[in-house]
């Protein structure tokens, strides 16, 4: 039997609801979804409305089912298996692999936190005269005491409220004074253009929206969901279970990852009937095209913009630690858990920690943070495809998942994902400016 298993009931006797509420099934993949839309991320898309405007829109609706495949695939290997991705790399892989997967990710989460606790400091600047240091001390101190001491439960809570933050970017669109038809020909009839430009673009949004640090923390709650209820056990152990739960993963995803892609598009839609619209076509950073909205769209728009650069910050950046922490911990074999107390989870917390603290410096070091970001998101490139692949693998197996190996559907897109992916990565690298 598997040691997660032990000291807990068998589970034959639980029912399922057949048509669970909504609110119900909320959860791991909502917040993944919604992480996705991190300051950094808002930078990317902004980026990508104003440099191509509406041409852009159709990069969201064709991701859509790449996400939602490859985030299903880890959701599931962490409910069936009650091991994260690296606790089953672990298992499964050579140790150099695991160890150069596990590095990599730690590298670039980091890298990926500092960028976006400056962008949050700068959008608060933004706001209130308030320091540079002082902001970003004060971000990294709220993130850390709420993902190391508050209860996993009620920090969930947090987090799922927190996910309220990104539709300021859908209330944007409303006072943009969007031409809905160029919109919706750009989001349903794909503008393809044959440039480095726009294929970088292209890869930029790619890489944002399937980012390895999603794959470790989605199969990592799922683990810690079935942990924090007594009466569940790993899927393998307790089929049983499956129909509901397999169920409540499936609304989960589709539901995170629409509402991540709906925010993406928004972002993009905004930007591209201001920003794009008058003529301003290179924006680097998150603040820097809510500056751009304030003459253009009104200080409704700035404002509105520039708090869910934070909100989505609070929410991001403890999902960016959480993930490397689940990973290191199951690569080191270290007690895991968001539910763990801090005296018991000393390593797991620890790194946390040490993500947010190496973050929080990098903005206060030689680093130009746009370049530090962009070579995260070559890191995250690199680390994708392998990452993928493995997951595929695993998933696929039997001896991993049990009777739980994935079905023709979902294994047929998880491996398109796989593909575009390493498209990407190519693409990428084609077109890196050295």
């Amino acid at each position: 039997m598997d040691e997660t298993a032990l000291n807990k009931p068998s589970g034959t006797d639980i029912k399922q609801p057949l048509t669970p509420k909504l609110l119900d099934v909320l959860g791991p993949g909502l917040i993944t979804g919604a992480s996705d839309d991190d300051p950094s991320g808002i930078a990317t898309y902004s980026q990508a409305g104003a440099q191509f405007g509406y041409a852009i829109g159709w990069t969201m609706l064709f991701s859509y089912p790449l996400m939602c495949a490859i985030q299903l695939v880890s959701a599931q290997i962490g409910r069936v298996t009650g091991h994260g991705i690296a606790g089953n790399m672990r298992r499964h892989s050579p140790a150099w692999l695991l160890y150069g997967v596990v590095t990599l990710l730690l590298g670039a989460n980091t890298i990926n936190i500092g960028a976006d606790l400056g962008a949050m400091a700068a959008a608060l600047r933004l706001l209130f005269p308030i320091p540079m240091p002082i902001a970003i001390a004060a971000f990294t101190i709220v993130s850390v005491i709420l993902e190391v001491f508050v209860r996993y439960t009620r920090y969930v809570s947090v987090l799922r409220w927190l996910t309220i933050s990104l539709f300021a970017y859908v209330a944007t669109v409303f006072v943009a004074g969007v031409p809905w038809g160029r919109a919706l020909s750009g989001i349903l009839l794909p503008h393809l253009k044959f440039s480095g430009d726009y294929l970088t673009v292209i890869v930029a949004v790619l890489g944002t929206t399937i980012s390895p640090y999603l794959f470790f923390w989605q199969a990592g709650e799922e683990v810690e969901k079935e942990k924090e209820d007594d009466d569940a056990q790993p899927l393998k152990v307790a089929p049983a279970q499956a129909p509901g739960e397999m169920r409540r993963i499936r609304w989960d995803t589709y539901v995170g990852m629409g509402f991540s892609n709906i925010v993406a598009l928004a972002i993009i839609i905004a930007i591209a009937a201001t920003l794009n619209a008058h003529g301003m076509t290179n924006i680097t950073t998150s603040s820097q095209a809510a500056e751009g909205l304030k003459p253009i769209a009104g200080r409704f728009a700035f404002t509105i913009f520039a708090m869910g650069i934070i909100g989505t910050g609070l929410l991001a950046v403890p999902v960016l630690a959480g993930s490397a922490a689940y990973a290191m911990g199951e690569a080191f074999k270290w007690p895991v858990g968001l539910g763990l107390k801090a005296g018991r989870g000393k390593a797991f917390y620890t790194t946390i920690a040490a993500a947010f603290i190496f973050g929080a410096v990098l903005n206060f070091s030689p680093i130009d943070p746009i370049k530090a970001l962009f070579w995260s998101a070559v890191v995250n490139g690199v680390v994708a495809v392998p990452v993928m692949i493995i997951m595929m693998i695993l998933a696929s197996c039997a001896a991993v998942m049990g009777e739980f190996t994935l079905g023709p559907i979902l294994k047929t897109f998880g491996w398109i994902a796989t593909m575009v992916m390493a498209l990407a990565a190519l693409g990428m690298f084609a077109t890196i400016q050295w």
